[in-house]
């Protein structure tokens, strides 16, 4: 007979020798799975437009190319967002919302901009006379209009997932890779992927733009943002108000009701002062630097403060991938340009990428988008960053010149009147120029 340790020695050793047998077994079978996998991945259907980042930008870009009858995938992670700023959208950005059916939801949360007027708020020796422009000179009954982030978000995500024409995948960007005319994606739950076209949405740090090799133009400004929303004693009457100080502008835009959103721009320590400060007397300061326009001020929860920067791309398109949004162009929130150039982006995209009878994309589309983008985007970008030194200059020349532009659209009404057209549709009065000159005595028939 065998001692009782053998038998127990035995077992140990079946236990053991049964254990190695399950986790090789185990490993085989997730390397078999993986390579399933790996093989299902590369040999799904090529996705026809992935739009990667679901911000404002990146949204109204699904929505319309789907819209205009591609099928889009949208690639980005689902994240709870808390967004209290504002967007003030021009009346050229509002038709295009509405052409998207977006306008009607909302309109409801949104405040139009009627007048807008510009105040000297330095104590320098030369002040530029007090500026104002009416939407009435333009036959508009309002340049635009002042609508929360939180709304147009909502309103996007709705729209997107009624949608048929997206899919929606819950992943980040880790990788893009350029092979001919199609664009290889590789995503953070390990999924890869190929589209005929891309659009990098994803902003500063853009993934899409990094692996399309596109480099990128980016400086700083010795300021600090400070956003919040307030509600006030005396109606707004659908004015925006923009004091022009030492440190930068002091905007506030018109909300529903007796409630306005503000933009003020400081030194990054008064920043941190401001933000700081308990809210009543942070509202005392709002209102002392209104000069008390609109009465009593309180400032509602949650200030946030937004260093100031620029960024501008070398290209906006190449080959089979467009940038558009933060990811091709950002700068200081003056002149209430930043969403409505990329939306401007996103018309002209939506004109290079429209289907007709499922026609395939063609290979040089992100170079015609960027032909297309390249004179707007410049122009806006230079003329902010023109306007924003200007203000911050302490050469006597340069506040001569600020001060005597602002005393010349006051003084002279048909530019004041270009001036604000080209703000709203760029390009729209020099094309009505243009046209006048071409038929310099056409006229209308009566009936």
């Amino acid at each position: 007979m065998r001692p009782i340790g053998a038998y127990c020695n035995l077992n140990r050793a079946a236990a053991m020798q049964a254990m190695d047998m399950c986790l090789n077994l185990a490993y085989s079978l997730a390397s078999l799975t993986k390579r399933r996998r790996t093989k299902m991945q590369h040999t799904q259907s090529p996705i026809e437009i992935a739009v990667i980042g679901e911000g404002l930008a990146g949204s109204v870009a699904a929505l319309a190319l789907a819209r205009a009858g591609r099928k889009v995938t949208l690639i980005a992670p689902v994240v709870e967002r808390m967004d209290r700023r504002t967007t003030a959208l021009m009346d050229q950005s509002i038709r295009f919302m509405d052409t998207l059916g977006l306008w009607n939801m909302l309109a409801p949360a949104s405040a139009a901009l009627s007048t807008m007027q510009i105040l000297d708020g330095t104590k320098r020796l030369f002040r530029a006379p007090p500026a104002q422009f009416r939407a009435a000179d333009l036959g508009l009954s309002a340049f635009g209009y002042n609508i929360p982030n939180a709304t147009l978000s909502a309103v996007l995500a709705d729209a997107i997932s009624g949608e048929s024409n997206i899919f929606r995948l819950d992943a980040q960007l880790e990788r893009l890779d350029l092979s001919g005319n199609e664009v290889i994606l590789t995503l953070s739950d390990g999924e890869i992927r190929t589209a005929a076209f891309v659009i990098g949405a994803d902003g500063r740090s853009s993934k899409v733009r990094e692996g399309a090799g596109i480099t990128t133009r980016r400086w700083a400004y010795p300021q600090t943002a400070v956003v919040l929303n307030f509600s006030h004693e005396q109606p707004h009457g659908n004015v925006s108000t923009e004091f022009h100080t030492e440190t930068g502008p002091f905007t506030q835009v018109p909300l529903p009701g007796s409630r306005s959103s503000l933009v003020w721009v400081v030194k990054p320590l008064e920043a941190e002062r401001l933000i700081a400060l308990p809210l009543e007397d942070l509202s005392r300061e709002v209102e002392m630097r209104m000069q008390s326009m609109l009465g009593k001020v309180m400032v509602e929860e949650a200030p946030e403060a937004w260093p100031l920067s620029s960024l501008m791309s070398e290209r906006f398109g190449k080959g089979p991938v467009a940038l558009v949004g933060e990811a091709a162009h950002a700068f200081p929130p003056i002149g209430a340009q930043g969403l409505n150039l990329s939306l401007r982006d996103v018309m002209a995209l939506t004109e290079v990428l429209k289907t007709e009878g499922g026609s395939a994309i063609a290979g040089d589309s992100g170079d015609r988008f960027h032909r297309n983008r390249r004179g707007d985007v410049m122009t806006r970008t230079f003329g902010v960053d023109l306007l924003n030194r200007s203000l911050l200059s302490e050469f006597l020349p340069m506040q001569v010149a600020r001060a005597a532009g602002l005393h010349l659209l006051t003084a002279v009404g048909p530019l004041r009147n270009v001036l604000m057209r080209e703000g709203i549709e760029p390009g729209r009065s020099l094309k009505e120029l243009a046209a006048s000159l071409r038929h310099p005595f056409h006229r209308k028939k009566a009936g």
